[in-house]
């Protein structure tokens, strides 16, 4: 772990009034990410999980508590918009770029204008900016498909779009909202091969939220296992120290490592997962 980490959250809570009602969602998250890291966070429904990936996007904020992003030097001149993320330079990288759950792409766009879509807001002129996206797009095999809308497009092929939209817009964040949760199981798998393998290649900085043991062990650098609400850090588990890169879903999936690590994490949510239910 590099001695001035990426990502810096110190004592972050967060704390809803409902109808009168206080609940507790974060109680008090203490954790470093490194810069090119893909951080994976586990825990059972209701935890925090996703409140904490909101609250690094600034789409939510939080009730106490420090978080320190340190600014690659091509963003940092840029102030940011605590709402979306993006700055004040059009052409600068914005801070980060969200993948939900749902598919987000826009229905009257083509895939070609989804896939460019950050790059447009930025300021990107068009001819840059198609090549930029006919790049990502081929990358993921969707060549043929830039005219394409989403209706005619796959559960997977939908997913696809929204991946390499952000991947294109070139955060120094990527943050992911468990994009393969609705996806069928085999295009799942295929799925997760494409992005550690693209991830691979840019290493951009990745908190990436799901409720797969399996998937966290397949994409993740380190799990943080969550307790039930309120969410705090019951154990942070090195998976690189286990399975290096470069990295195939198969190899991991097949080895006996790949049992041990299921079995400890498991471990450590059989109770929460029973609590919270």
């Amino acid at each position: 772990m590099p001695s001035a980490p990426k990502i810096r959250l110190r004592g972050v809570t967060k704390r809803f009034t409902v109808k009168g009602r206080t609940i507790d969602a974060l109680a008090g998250i203490d954790v470093d990410i490194a810069a090119g890291e893909f951080f994976c966070i586990v825990g059972p429904s209701g935890c925090g999980k996703t409140t904490l990936l909101r609250i690094l996007a600034g789409l939510e904020t939080r009730t106490a508590g420090e978080i320190d992003i340190a600014r690659d030097a091509s963003g940092a001149a840029a102030a940011p918009d605590q709402r979306s993320g993006e700055h004040g330079s059009r052409r600068s990288r914005p801070l980060n770029s969200m993948v939900f759950q749902e598919h987000s792409i826009f229905p009257w766009m083509s895939v070609r204008d989804n896939v460019a879509f950050g790059l447009k807001a930025r300021g990107i002129p068009t001819r840059e900016r198609h090549a930029i996206a006919h790049a990502w797009i081929t990358k993921v095999g969707l060549a043929g498909f830039e005219d394409a809308l989403p209706h005619q497009l796959s559960g997977g092929m939908k997913q696809r779009v929204s991946i390499m939209r952000a991947f294109a817009n070139d955060p120094e964040l990527l943050l992911m909202d468990e994009p393969f949760a609705a996806l069928d199981e085999q295009t799942k798998l295929v799925l997760q091969g494409e992005l550690v393998r693209i991830w691979e290649e840019s290493r951009k900085t990745v908190v990436y939220v799901t409720h797969s043991i399996d998937e966290a062990i397949v994409l993740a650098d380190r799990i943080m296992v969550m307790s039930a609400r309120p969410g705090r850090i019951k154990e942070i588990v090195d998976v690189a120290a286990v399975f290096g890169r470069p990295r195939l879903v198969e190899q991991v999936k097949s080895s006996p490592q790949y049992g041990e690590l299921f079995a400890r994490v498991w471990g450590q949510l059989r109770h929460e997962v029973a609590g919270a239910a």
